[in-house]
């Protein structure tokens, strides 16, 4: 989802309030489904603390907490993270839910194994000091995971964000990580099921251990797969 946040003016909505209204009139806003490409991901990691960015209605940060993983859960929609708390313990899952504006609220420096941004579409001056304290947030040896809608939907796919500023391409994302990471993947992936479907830009980097003098290097993207 967009965490886009416009401010307020008479009789306008703010992106909270929309947001707010969307998550109202369903139940859930998408699937109570963890997200493929993060059970991908972080099946291969070993669980720690994981901070989901944008997380909505807490699908994904209730599947990381199932699975081991010590989570904050942050957005600034009242009634998706309501919504969160109300699902978490029915499936014995602890999450940590935050009611906070990404563009605003900054993470606890150093503090997490996963960083998780799912969806989260933002123009560029906005999405790079995100993702900055995005990296500032994570562990040493932690991993940063971002999925959102490639550009290329707009033309190939299918749903998603319709205006090219707010999507993005897995080289744009690396080109907008702070020095010392390793690309571990980036990939343009079209989405199992009918066509047309949609296409999503997927990154996981690894931030390299601070007290090691071991260069960064970065992958080059994988064709478009399914």
């Amino acid at each position: 989802m967009s965490q886009r946040r416009d401010a307020p003016t008479e009789g306008r909505r703010t992106r909270a309030e929309l947001w707010d209204e969307r998550h109202a009139a369903r139940d859930p806003i998408e699937s109570w489904s963890a997200d493929p490409t993060l059970v991908e991901e972080a099946a291969g990691l070993v669980p720690g603390t994981a901070l989901d960015l944008g997380a909505g209605d807490g699908r994904n940060a209730v599947w990381l907490a199932e699975h081991g993983w010590q989570v904050t859960a942050v957005d600034f929609s009242s009634v998706a993270i309501e919504r969160g708390r109300a699902l978490a313990p029915s499936v014995g899952a602890d999450v940590d839910w935050r009611l906070a504006d990404l563009l605003e609220w900054a993470p606890p420096a150093g503090s997490f194994d996963l960083v998780a941004l799912l969806f989260i579409h933002l123009p560029p001056t906005e999405r790079r000091p995100l993702y900055a304290r995005a990296a500032a947030a994570m562990a040493d040896g932690g991993s940063l995971l971002v999925v959102g809608h490639d550009r290329s939907n707009l033309t190939a796919g299918i749903g998603g964000p319709q205006d090219a500023d707010v999507l993005f391409t897995p080289d744009e994302i690396v080109r907008d990580l702070p020095a010392g990471f390793l690309v571990r993947r980036m990939a343009v992936v079209r989405r199992p099921g009918p066509s047309p479907a949609p296409i999503d830009a997927v990154v996981r980097a690894e931030r390299q251990d601070t007290r090691a003098s071991k260069p960064a290097r970065s992958a080059s993207p994988s064709p478009l797969s399914t």
